[in-house]
């Protein structure tokens, strides 16, 4: 069983900046895809930026140019950089891995609310 221990959410004003963790309890590197969803109230859960076995960073639209999405091989760990945040940007942040199977875990969210 794979366990993903989010944090560093919290409320932050906009235009105010977080950084989110997201921990394995086994190595990211055996994962094909690692990466960031969040889901606001009322909304389905969206992909907000992924890495693949390919290194090619993928992000929402929304968020291209304030977030950033990277990862620490040596400590199983993947981070969010967010900046510039927006009201919008409020919702329930997962981070999320997928197996070569195509088998995936989620952490258990982390909240971040943009005040306006």
């Amino acid at each position: 069983q794979v366990h993903l221990v989010e944090s560093g959410g919290g409320l932050v004003q906009s235009g105010g900046s977080l950084r989110l963790s997201c921990t394995a309890s086994v190595p990211i590197v055996s994962f094909n895809t690692v990466g960031w969803y969040r889901q606001a109230p009322g909304k389905q859960r969206e992909s907000v930026a992924t890495i693949p076995h390919t290194g090619i960073e993928n992000y929402a639209e929304s968020v291209k140019g304030r977030f950033t999405i990277s990862r620490d091989n040596a400590k199983n760990t993947v981070y969010l950089q967010m900046n510039s945040l927006q009201p919008e940007d409020t919702a329930v942040y997962y981070c999320n891995v997928v197996r070569i199977d195509d088998i995936q875990y989620w952490g258990q969210g982390t909240q971040v609310t943009v005040s306006s």
